[in-house]
């Protein structure tokens, strides 16, 4: 046999060099491997806090207090920061360590040789981060904006800017990213950093009103009732199925009638579409003389909170109601209501400059003649 032929000790004792001996290579993938096995780890490590989230979530749907609610939805939310948290540390930590087992001060070999092997790590290590690291930490930034300024929860639902198609229930809200499940099922995870704007449904349902205009009462409201009826019910559809809320006569044969209800976030269609063009219906195929509809139904947002909010921000000078005296003359009171002192003042001084005037040029009066008599 030729002594140059590597035989099979000598091929295991060039391994056992290879991965024994200090070098650049073998400390990098002693790094990766470790922040990998953290990584795995710290998945049972958060077990038991999403088991303790979920008990969260299942009381807080069930909650029927609104504001109680709103607090145990608050606490699901931290409780997921904070996996993702103890999730970080841990591989962090397990990094760390690493770290000093690979640094030049590890161990007794005075030759530099575990130095240049930890610098050479490091080098590698961080060119192939650095811009990993970057995206985490804009991401980082702007979960902790998001979170300190309370822009949404854990089960809310919402729709993200700039993305016009992107709505749904937050499922998931981290430091890092927010995972949203949408209407048909599909699970969308969104990096912070990316999300520009939210829009929020309060109390997680929409309110819509719908006015409607008929020449019989009764006939009318006996069409509408059928038509509610009709519509599917349930927490998913119509949260709060419709109702009459107000009936107004409008002169002779002419009826206001208000309905009102609450449709789940993406379900708006069943009143905006199915319930008007149902009303819409009402008066198909039959004469102008027997048509139950005056006008065409209106629907409109009804959302109390925001109807508070439009009113306030609605600024329209109102005119002031004007008094008319038995002749038919604005009465005095109604114009000294508009008078301001400026203007007092100066009526008052020309009232006095004219008294003067007409009194300067008054001539004397001449003694009038006795009348002639015929």
């Amino acid at each position: 046999m030729n002594a140059n032929t590597p035989t099979a000790s000598s091929i295991i004792d060039e391994i056992k060099q290879i991965v024994l001996s200090p070098h650049s290579f073998r400390s990098v993938f002693i790094l990766i491997s470790s922040l990998l096995v953290a990584y795995w780890l710290s998945q049972f490590l958060a077990k038991g806090l999403i088991f303790i989230a979920q008990r969260i979530a299942s009381r807080s749907d069930k909650e029927s207090d609104e504001a109680r609610a709103m607090r145990l939805r608050q606490t699901e939310t931290y409780l997921s920061m904070f996996i993702a948290i103890v999730r970080a540390l841990v591989v962090i930590v397990v990094g760390y360590i690493a770290w000093i087992l690979l640094s030049p001060t590890a161990g007794n070999n005075s030759s530099g040789a575990s130095g240049l092997a930890a610098i050479g790590a490091g080098a590698m290590f961080a060119l192939i981060a650095g811009q990993t690291i970057g995206i985490i930490l804009r991401d980082l930034t702007a979960g902790a904006i998001m979170i300190s300024e309370n822009w949404y929860k854990i089960g809310d639902y919402v729709k993200l800017e700039p993305y016009s198609d992107l709505s749904g229930v937050v499922e998931r809200f981290t430091l890092r990213s927010t995972r949203v499940r949408s209407l048909n099922g599909e699970l969308i995870t969104v990096h912070n950093q990316n999300i520009t704007g939210v829009r929020v449904a309060p109390r997680g349902v929409r309110t819509i009103a719908v006015d409607i205009f008929v020449r019989d009462k009764d006939r009318g409201v006996n069409a509408i009732q059928r038509v509610i009826a009709a519509i599917p019910k349930g927490p998913t559809m119509l949260a709060r199925p419709l109702h009459i809320t107000n009936i107004n006569q409008w002169g002779n044969n002419r009826w206001h009638i208000t309905v009102v209800g609450q449709t789940a976030p993406g379900r708006e269609w069943l009143i905006e579409k199915f319930f008007v063009n149902a009303v819409s219906a009402f008066d198909e195929d039959k004469e102008p003389s027997e048509r139950l509809l005056s006008l065409p139904p209106i629907s409109h947002n009804a959302d109390e909170t925001a109807n508070k909010r439009l009113k306030r921000a609605v600024r329209v000078k109102r005119d002031r109601p004007q008094q008319s005296s038995s002749d038919g003359k604005t009465s005095e009171s109604a114009h000294r209501m508009k008078r301001t002192p400026v203007h007092a003042y100066i009526n008052q001084r020309l009232r006095t400059f004219s008294k003067g005037s007409m009194r300067a040029q008054q001539p004397a009066r001449e003694p009038r003649s006795p009348a002639r008599k015929n």
